[in-house]
């Protein structure tokens, strides 16, 4: 047995000694494409419906209001699933977000949010990390679905036409500064300026 182990331990210290630089290059090449093809899976796994709604502090708190808004049912049947809204679509805007996310795998298990008191404890403070977010990338998540070059300023209301066609053409606002609540309860918002 310990022959076996001394020997292993030669093998992977001086591989090319026993097998040949192509098969190492061939071997190395697979073996990232497997883990290439895992990581992407479990990415791809964490943006569905299914996953972000696995726990019942996301399912019975804010899913639960989702279901009551335009983003979830409308008469075009296009319905937006958190990723959508949580998540840029970009590859290296995505893994940022994740890790930024994983943060929320702690509150998870510290029960930071688990029940729905604790939920709108820290409601406020939640929405407005969101917010910033947001308000930081340019409201990139709204943009993926709502094209502001496309808009026809002529079907909204006065007030969305003039907003959308001063403000947020000049950059002076984006998205979130005037839709915030769109999918999800507000917070309570007293004592703070401008509400």
């Amino acid at each position: 047995m310990l022959q076996r182990i001394k020997r292993f331990w030669y093998v992977i210290r001086r591989p090319s000694v026993h097998y040949s630089l192509g098969a190492l290059t061939l071997g190395g090449f697979l073996m990232g494409i497997i883990f290439w093809g895992g990581f992407n899976t479990a990415m791809e796994f964490t943006n569905t419906e299914t996953f972000c709604t696995g726990c019942h502090e996301m399912r019975e708190n804010v899913y639960a209001e989702l279901q009551n808004t335009i983003h979830f049912s409308n008469r075009s049947g296009v319905r937006a699933k958190c990723s959508d809204c949580h998540v840029p679509h970009d590859w290296t805007y995505k893994i940022a977000r994740k890790m930024q996310a994983s943060k929320e795998v702690w509150g998870k298990i510290f029960g930071t949010i688990n029940t729905r008191e604790k939920f709108l404890e820290k409601r406020r403070e939640l929405a407005e990390h969101e917010w910033a977010r947001l308000k930081a990338n340019n409201s990139l998540e709204c943009r993926n679905c709502h094209e502001f070059d496309y808009m026809d300023f002529t079907r909204q209301s006065k007030r969305a036409a003039d907003m959308h066609s001063t403000a947020l053409a000049s950059g002076e606002k984006t998205c979130i500064d005037c839709h915030k609540g769109i999918a999800h309860e507000l917070p309570d918002m007293s004592g703070v300026e401008g509400w």
